[in-house]
């Protein structure tokens, strides 16, 4: 790229699809998307090109443009990210959803998010419903201190915990009407697991390295412990364990159990209700 070159001339190139190449311009000129528009003719400088060289070759090796930028939007907010934590998805938001149009049986509700990452489901709660009591959880320092800030940049007011899955609330009376998750549950062999964005994403949150379902099993042995009887339990899964889920929920005494299909209709959220002895 030529240091007299202009913001058309890179956006024409072909270098990058056109909608991330105006994105990385965004960053590297600091102009808004309309700015690069009607100052297309302008002259990109040494200083601006260099960044731009950068940000280029970052997403020439394959690096998701969320880390580049920093931020991803998930319904309908910014997030900002880092390599320690997952990209917020659209298949996601099927959970927030469901978890929103639950049946509410208090005016207090407390929600719990475990495994949060960037924070995105219990902030997105928080945010929608301002008046529930929210905790999330996560077993990495670097992810919870994403999270914390995206709850501070949105205004959010999420309890975080340091902890392995229930571990910090062992031994103490703590209850929810409301548990979600979204865990590891790509199989350790799956092939997508080195294709695409998420060969740069913490392969610990992605594969839990054994069957793509063991902490299923681990959530479902300690989940009524601190579920309110006739509380929720919600959880993401992949595409194709929707029915290993839902036996999962049958085996641990759950009962109303279902499962949503996303938009494209594959099976992806799956519920069940804690029932009283």
């Amino acid at each position: 790229m030529k240091p007299s070159s202009t913001i058309q001339s890179h956006l024409r190139a072909g270098v990058l699809p056109t909608l991330e190449m105006r994105m990385l311009l965004t960053v590297a000129t600091g102009l808004s998307h309309v700015q690069l528009i009607s100052r297309a003719h302008d002259v990109i400088t040494t200083t601006q090109m260099m960044t731009l060289d950068a940000l280029v070759t970052r997403r020439l090796s394959g690096e998701p443009m969320a880390y580049i930028l920093g931020s991803r939007e998930f319904f309908g907010r910014d997030f900002l990210v880092s390599p320690a934590v997952l990209i917020p998805r659209p298949d996601t938001e099927l959970l927030v959803e469901v978890v929103l149009n639950l049946p509410s049986r208090t005016q207090n509700i407390r929600a719990l998010d475990l495994g949060t990452g960037s924070g995105a489901i219990a902030i997105t709660l928080a945010c929608e419903r301002p008046d529930w009591r929210v905790c999330a959880v996560d077993v990495s320092g670097a992810a919870l201190m994403v999270a914390r800030e995206n709850a501070t940049r949105l205004d959010a007011h999420v309890s975080f915990f340091e902890s392995d899955w229930f571990s910090v609330f062992q031994g103490s009376n703590a209850q929810f009407d409301i548990i979600v998750s979204n865990p590891p549950y790509i199989e350790p062999a799956d092939e997508h697991l080195s294709q695409g964005d998420v060969r740069f994403e913490p392969i610990t949150a992605l594969t839990d390295g054994i069957d793509g379902l063991s902490c299923y099993r681990t959530l479902l042995l300690e989940v009524a412990t601190h579920l309110a009887v006739g509380g929720h339990f919600v959880v993401e899964h992949g595409f194709t364990q929707g029915e290993a889920v839902r036996d999962l929920f049958a085996q641990a005494g759950f009962s109303s159990i279902q499962t949503h299909r996303d938009l494209a209709g594959h099976e992806r959220v799956t519920l069940g209700i804690l029932q009283g002895l």
